[in-house]
């Protein structure tokens, strides 16, 4: 096992060894780069960088980057996110669940009903 698989991602720049701090991603519709704390996990359209590279980070002219501060103090989400989170989850939990198709009552009582919240449905098992 490599020292870098202990310590953490990679910089996404070729031929850097360098442990990634910070991910980058762009948003093409608006010409911005965001620079922010190191994702949790590797995505496809984004790139990990170390230090020295998101420092040096130079996008196409006429483009903006947004650069969060990294302060190394901040751990995951913080109390506002986590209970915007759980009012969302209390949200969609007390809106009643519809039924996706008109059964006649005989065939409502043979079958259980198939419930759909947004995009998510429940399918009976």
């Amino acid at each position: 096992m490599s020292s870098q698989a202990k310590l953490g991602r990679g910089c996404s720049r070729a031929g850097c060894r360098s442990v990634a701090t910070m991910t980058l991603t762009y948003i093409y519709a608006d010409s911005v780069a965001v620079v922010g704390p190191l994702a949790t996990f590797s995505e496809p359209h984004a790139y990990d960088l170390c230090v020295m590279h998101g420092e040096r980070l130079k996008v196409p002219h006429g483009w903006s980057v947004i650069k969060q501060e990294l302060s190394g103090q901040e751990q995951g989400p913080s109390d506002d996110d986590l209970m915007a989170i759980a009012d969302a989850v209390r949200e969609v939990a007390m809106t009643p669940i519809t039924s996706d198709s008109q059964e006649s009552t005989n065939s409502q009582s043979a079958q259980t009903q198939i419930g759909r919240r947004g995009h998510l449905r429940a399918v009976p098992s």
